[in-house]
């Protein structure tokens, strides 16, 4: 038999926030093989065509990074709320960003998407069942 150990909570959350992440990197970096993608990025028709959009760009995503930390660091009352809240946030956003992929170049981008919202959700479902201690 192999040995199961017990995963802490904010351990599985800390991972799940690691994999969001790589999902959002990686649908991000191979949006640049769609036709005309980079040709768009050097000509500035992209929708992050100001400092004003781009910094509320970095801004959004440094939240799930900062999660990745976050979820050991916090006190497990603040992290829980604070996962179920961005986690819910990030399965509305990933939902939107999949119903505007219309394309047949972005079907990657639905794909991820699917995942994304898959990851996020299992993140809230984590919180919300958040293991009480024992007395």
């Amino acid at each position: 038999m192999l040995e199961n150990p017990r995963i802490n909570i904010r351990i599985k959350l800390a991972v799940l926030w690691t994999s969001l992440m790589f999902c959002y990197i990686y649908g991000d970096y191979f949006e640049l093989y769609a036709p005309d993608k980079v040709e768009s990025l050097l000509n500035g028709m992209n929708i992050l065509d100001s400092p004003t959009k781009l910094f509320f760009a970095s801004f959004i995503l440094a939240i799930p990074a900062l999660m990745i930390s976050l979820s050991v660091f916090l006190k497990p009352k603040i992290c829980k709320w604070l996962t179920i809240i961005f986690g819910v946030f990030f399965t509305l956003v990933v939902t939107v960003v999949a119903s505007t992929a219309l394309y047949a170049w972005y079907t990657f981008y639905v794909f991820y998407a699917v995942l994304e919202a898959l990851i996020t959700i299992s993140i809230v479902w984590l919180a919300w069942n958040w293991p009480k201690e024992k007395l």
